[in-house]
């Protein structure tokens, strides 16, 4: 893209205008402790949109009764088409600025606040904040590597740290995130293919926003509590959530950067040698319970090997097939990637 004149490059950013969007699904208890927080935000935003997949109408009339002012839609698409519900908030959107926070994340007063202002540099496409979880020693943690994606297609996150500073990033927290919806716009919207648990599909909406020619921001300041609510099927990190992972990451890779790129084949080799190594440290722990007598340990040790290994080769195998096969809708539709 061709950037704007050094002359243009700065804006004011109390002009500016934000809808806040928050997707949802059989969140309703969530939903509104998320809405309360928004209202409560010292500059408020020009809206609040609330998407909703669920199965039932309790957030429904929960907006209706108790948030009139909410505009609230349908996503026809149910479970896991997080991108899609994204979308359509694209699409109603009035501001100048579209944030994004999890049903599940509670902004602080001054969140908007403090995103706001980077946005007065008019080569910052989006701008993320931290995320508060109450886990020990989240401020440092990976405090020198935040947001990155590295040579070998892997991804760092640590976006409950806080280095003191505002710095700039590759990908953003999808829980709290906002870009410039004329940015998206150029960009066709927010493509969804990110199936299952719905991963990935935040950072492929930064990766665009970034080979649009734009810069990503992260800053500690914009804080949202993320209370991390159940998953609507399965747990964190069981085998679903690992051969989603495996899968989408690979759909990103491919349809960002191509399917022969060097990150795609760097990405491949390094998780599947993962794979191979925490299959050696499984059968190794099965070898010392079958030593210890404990047979039934050693057979459920056994098997989890197995089986992990297994899903992480089959969602290697898909999420080829799978990135190659959106890739090409992507160029038929024109999406950038």
């Amino acid at each position: 893209m061709t950037h704007p004149e050094p002359s243009a490059q700065r804006c004011d950013p109390g002009s500016l205008t934000t809808s806040v969007a928050v997707v949802t699904y059989n969140r309703m208890d969530f939903v509104a402790k998320c809405v309360d927080h928004l209202q409560a935000q010292t500059r408020p935003p020009l809206e609040i949109i609330v998407v909703d997949s669920s199965t039932g109408d309790d957030t429904a009339r929960l907006v209706r009764d108790r948030f009139p002012m909410v505009r609230y839609a349908v996503c026809p698409a149910g479970r896991g088409a997080t991108a899609t519900a994204r979308n359509i908030s694209f699409h109603m959107a009035k501001g100048d600025i579209l944030a994004f926070v999890d049903d599940d994340a509670f902004a602080e007063a001054d969140w908007l606040e403090r995103l706001l202002p980077h946005y007065a540099d008019r080569s910052v496409g989006g701008v993320g904040g931290r995320q508060i979880r109450h886990q020990p020693g989240e401020l440092t943690e990976g405090v020198d590597a935040i947001g990155q994606l590295r040579a070998d297609g892997s991804l760092t996150g640590n976006f409950a740290a806080d280095p003191g500073h505002s710095t700039e990033v590759d990908h953003l927290l999808g829980a709290n995130m906002s870009f410039r919806r004329a940015v998206i716009e150029q960009m066709g919207g927010i493509r969804d293919g990110y199936a299952g648990t719905c991963i990935r599909e935040e950072t492929d909406l930064c990766l665009r926003v970034a080979h649009a020619g734009y810069r990503l921001i992260y800053t500690p300041d914009a804080v949202v509590e993320h209370v991390a609510a159940p998953y609507a099927k399965g747990q964190r990190f069981d085998l679903r959530y690992a051969y989603w992972d495996q899968k989408n990451h690979l759909v990103l890779l491919i349809r960002n950067f191509g399917l022969t790129a060097p990150i795609v084949r760097a990405y491949l080799a390094s998780s599947l040698r993962r794979a191979v190594e925490e299959f050696g440290t499984r059968s190794l722990r099965a070898k010392d319970r079958a030593q210890g007598h404990d047979g039934l340990g050693a057979l459920k040790a056994a098997g989890a090997a197995v089986l992990r290994a297994l899903v992480v080769t089959g969602a290697s195998f898909s999420g080829v097939w799978a990135g190659w096969q959106l890739a090409g809708e992507d160029r038929r539709r024109g999406w950038s990637g």
